[in-house]
């Protein structure tokens, strides 16, 4: 996902703080770390679309984002690439999240720890993941696969196939369709899903 305006880091700013149940955008002084870090993972992929004297000029506020991102990455045990994840990204706890740069994942996607979504056998290709999925902790989601929209995915679940049929709940290693129920239980009421 591209942010190419200040409109739209604001529109996905506020999605962004919809998912997470929060009606404040600013992160709090103290504490508050993972809004921080979407935050600031935003603020990176705004950055990311400068370009000519605007380059130049905002390479200053660039680099501190950079660096603010990266302390934070650390810190909270995130390896989330920018411009991967649509609006709406909702991160529940701190702990281990990797994705693959070569993933691409919707709009209002809820993440727990523990999770891996990449590659395998040194391929380029990644998952891509529909609008609106939850993914359980410790969950992995692994290959050339796709996942369709309203998918809730349990924790600890394999998933190595695709699930192309959408509002379904999946679990287990490999995962299988446990139940017709959609993520929407899981994701913010804030966000207004129907």
């Amino acid at each position: 996902m591209e942010i190419k305006s200040i409109a739209e880091l604001k529109k996905t700013l506020i999605q962004d703080a919809k998912a997470n149940n929060r009606v404040r955008v600013l992160p709090k002084v103290f504490g508050d770390e993972i809004w921080r870090y979407i935050f600031t993972l935003r603020i990176n992929e705004f950055c990311d679309s400068f370009d000519g004297m605007i380059k130049l000029l905002g390479f200053p506020i660039k680099t501190i984002f950079r660096i603010k991102l990266h302390s934070l990455s650390l810190k909270l045990g995130y390896s989330i690439p920018r411009g991967v994840i649509g609006k709406g990204l909702s991160i529940a706890h701190v702990g281990t999240i990797v994705i693959n740069s070569n993933c691409e994942i919707g709009n209002n996607f809820r993440v727990q720890e523990g999770v891996t979504i990449g590659a395998t056998s040194g391929s380029k290709n990644a998952p891509r993941i529909g609008n609106n999925v939850f993914v359980g902790s410790g969950a992995k989601i692994i290959g050339d696969i796709i996942i369709a929209d309203d998918v809730a995915i349990g924790a600890n679940a394999a998933v190595v196939k695709n699930i192309l049929e959408p509002g379904t709940t999946w679990a287990g290693v490999p995962a299988r369709k446990i139940s017709k129920k959609t993520s929407h239980s899981n994701l913010s009421p804030l966000l207004n899903l129907k």
